[in-house]
């Protein structure tokens, strides 16, 4: 009976969330990304994800999708000038905090796999970098889940977290975009974050946390080294391509701005459902299997690249 009703009131959360009611109600905001989380969240605690499997896949490609139809309402020369300063960071901070986070591991007796997943997660694109080099690996279950679950723990903290640490230290939409894309680990996340801001840090964001996000290619090749295995597959985020090829296209073609209005504004629509089937997905049950080393060794990564990309942006970018 609680199953059922978990799936009942799950698709009616997607359907409300889809519904532009703004357009019938005057005094009717769209739910925010934020709130999205947030209501997955409480979803979670209270029922189990009704459709475990078909929550998982369909995060995944809404959350590809909904990155691509933001690339409809982007200029491409816009947005190369305004996340350029962000991409030269890029290098140094991930290279920085994999080496700090191997060192860690070992410091804290952590499972090498475990650390180097999280150390990825971290470093890159939280989920999609584990989930890309985990196989490379042949990581187990185990570590999979240990990594994907503390990572998305701290994941869904910055969403709540950054904005208003954004608006207390007063960055601009420049400067908060390029530091939400450096410091908060999954793409989702950015997204929401640089949404909550303001429409230029959120292409800031963007653009930054997806050049980031192609680092999961040279790391794949790195991790087949340091593990020895040429056999591994590397998995390739092709969506990013196609999210360049969208903004390519709206600066070169001509489209009417209606046309990247109403991309973007289904794009957040997407991004909006996405943030809920993440939510919807964590359980109480998995942040306990998180352990305390693996959440500790997360923390102060994430305080580290947090604070120094704070302090870095703050002074660099104006």
């Amino acid at each position: 009976m609680k199953a059922n009703v978990a799936k009942w009131i799950y698709i009616l959360i997607i359907v409300l969330i889809l519904i532009p009611i703004s357009y019938f109600f005057a005094f009717a905001e769209p739910v925010s990304p934020a709130y999205a989380l947030l209501l997955g969240l409480i979803f979670a605690f209270t029922f189990e994800s009704p459709f475990p499997k078909f929550n998982k896949k369909c995060s995944k490609y809404l959350l590809q999708a909904s990155v691509v139809g933001y690339g409809f309402s982007m200029n491409l020369h816009e947005s190369l000038k305004s996340g350029a300063d962000g991409m030269a960071f890029t290098v140094a901070s991930v290279v920085g905090v994999m080496v700090l986070g191997v060192m860690l591991g070992y410091w804290l007796h952590i499972e090498r796999k475990t650390a180097y997943l999280i150390s990825s997660g971290t470093a890159i694109c939280g989920g999609s970098a584990i989930a890309a080099v985990g196989p490379v690996l042949k990581a187990n279950d185990n570590e999979m889940a240990v990594s994907l679950g503390v990572i998305f723990i701290l994941n869904a903290l910055a969403l709540f977290v950054f904005p208003p640490i954004g608006l207390l230290a007063g960055m601009t939409e420049t400067q908060f975009g390029t530091w939400a894309a450096i410091a908060i680990h999954d793409t989702s996340s950015v997204v929401g974050a640089g949404d909550a801001f303001g429409p230029k840090a959120l292409e800031v964001a963007t653009l930054i946390k997806l050049t980031r996000a192609l680092w999961i290619i040279p790391l794949a090749f790195v991790t087949m080294w340091i593990f020895r295995d040429k056999t591994a597959k590397i998995s390739i985020p092709w969506f990013i391509f196609l999210f360049i090829l969208a903004m390519v296209i709206n600066t070169y073609a001509g489209l009417p701005v209606e046309f990247g209005h109403t991309m973007a504004f289904w794009a957040k629509k997407g991004m909006v459902v996405t943030l809920f089937m993440i939510g919807a997905s964590l359980s109480l049950k998995s942040i306990k299997a998180v352990g305390v080393k693996p959440l500790v060794l997360a923390v102060l990564l994430w305080i580290a690249i947090g604070v120094s990309s704070f302090f870095v942006v703050m002074n660099t970018i104006d």
